[in-house]
């Protein structure tokens, strides 16, 4: 039995990048040596899938498998993980060369697809034919460029991403594993690239119809501005309707975190650009955000609709503030008010407080 670390740690290690979460590959590994494996603690993942935790640093040490087809989508597969299954056999089920290098414990590269030449010449390029088994790949292709853009992809293999999509497998791909792939995109160096590989292979009118070139251009400049993901992933709503911002966020299961920012976007963000609205306009629009009770979100939502609108809306912080310091408590043991009438005081002094910005 030999291990072999593999995927992006040795990518990103060859690329002098900080450190990679770990991936080890198990190589002629017998009965006896999984039975001594689970003995040591290792906890198998699933009951018949050929991976492993380890016991204290829970990476994974899967053992070396080959994979078959058995229908649409990137779960149908039938695996082989015999002892005799080659370290070389392994590496060609990977999607792309730059993630199929192995390390062996005394320091040795196995690179037996040339993964070190594409990284060299920065291209992303498809291991084997059997890139187009698993349509994931093609999320996962679009991510890489967004996460090195410095790297194009290979002609070769854009073309079996375009002939993925026409043959309908990427219509297999699972809401929220397109959502995890994307969530990791927009936490990416340049996270517009990943919806511009999509469009070049045909895969965002299928997956993202929603989404045109004025938003992949406003998600380039929101990647400018802040590195937050729920950020990013708003603006790419800015001139939709609330209803297509639901539409998207319902067939990919978004998390609400992500899913009530973007439809603020979508429904609210260019009433904030108007100017001298009266104040009871102002404090509506406060109360619609939710600004009182979710105050970080209520930054988040300014920041996003200042990248949209390419204006400050220091003026909003100033009209928040105001209305923010008026003393609830203050109003209720003076007044003795409950209920709707002590809602309507409250709002009667914050629209005072306002008006004094």
């Amino acid at each position: 039995m030999k291990i072999y670390l593999v995927g992006g740690a040795v990518r990103d290690e060859l690329l002098k990048l900080p450190g990679h979460e770990k991936d080890w590959v198990v190589v002629g590994a017998t009965e006896n040596d999984i039975q001594e494996m689970i003995a040591k603690g290792y906890k198998q993942v699933g009951k018949d899938f050929p991976v492993f935790l380890h016991p204290e640093t829970h990476e994974e040490y899967a053992l070396a498998r080959t994979e078959r087809k058995t229908g649409r989508g990137y779960t149908a597969f039938d695996f082989n993980a015999s002892p005799n299954v080659t370290l070389e056999e392994d590496l060609m089920r990977r999607d792309l060369t730059i993630n199929a290098i192995a390390k062996s414990a005394d320091g040795k590269l196995i690179d037996p697809y040339h993964g070190q030449k594409d990284l060299s010449e920065k291209i992303l390029r498809h291991v084997s034919k059997a890139f187009i088994e698993d349509p994931v790949r093609i999320l996962r292709v679009a991510r890489f460029a967004a996460r090195f853009p410095e790297f194009s992809v290979a002609p070769e293999t854009l073309q079996l991403m375009k002939e993925m999509v026409s043959s309908g497998e990427v219509n297999a791909l699972v809401s929220e594993r397109v959502f995890k792939e994307l969530e990791r995109a927009l936490s990416e160096k340049n996270p517009e690239i990943f919806f511009e590989v999509l469009n070049e292979c045909g895969a965002l009118a299928v997956l993202f119809p929603e989404i045109k070139k004025e938003q992949i251009k406003m998600l380039a400049r929101a990647a400018e501005k802040t590195d937050d993901s729920v950020i990013r992933f708003a603006v790419l709503f800015y001139g939709l309707s609330r209803d297509d911002a639901m539409r998207v966020c319902e067939r990919f299961r978004v998390p609400t975190e992500y899913r009530d920012l973007a439809v603020f976007i979508a429904d609210v963000c260019n009433e904030f650009k108007k100017e001298n609205l009266p104040a009871e306009i102002i404090l509506d629009l406060l109360q619609k955000t939710d600004a009182f009770r979710r105050e970080e979100r209520f930054e988040k939502f300014l920041l996003a609709c200042e990248i949209c609108l390419s204006q400050s809306l220091q003026r909003w912080r100033d009209y928040f503030n105001a209305a923010k310091k008026v003393d609830v408590q203050k109003i209720i043991s003076e007044t003795q008010l409950t209920g709707k009438e002590l809602a309507e005081k409250i709002k009667e002094k914050r629209i005072e407080a306002i008006k004094l910005i």
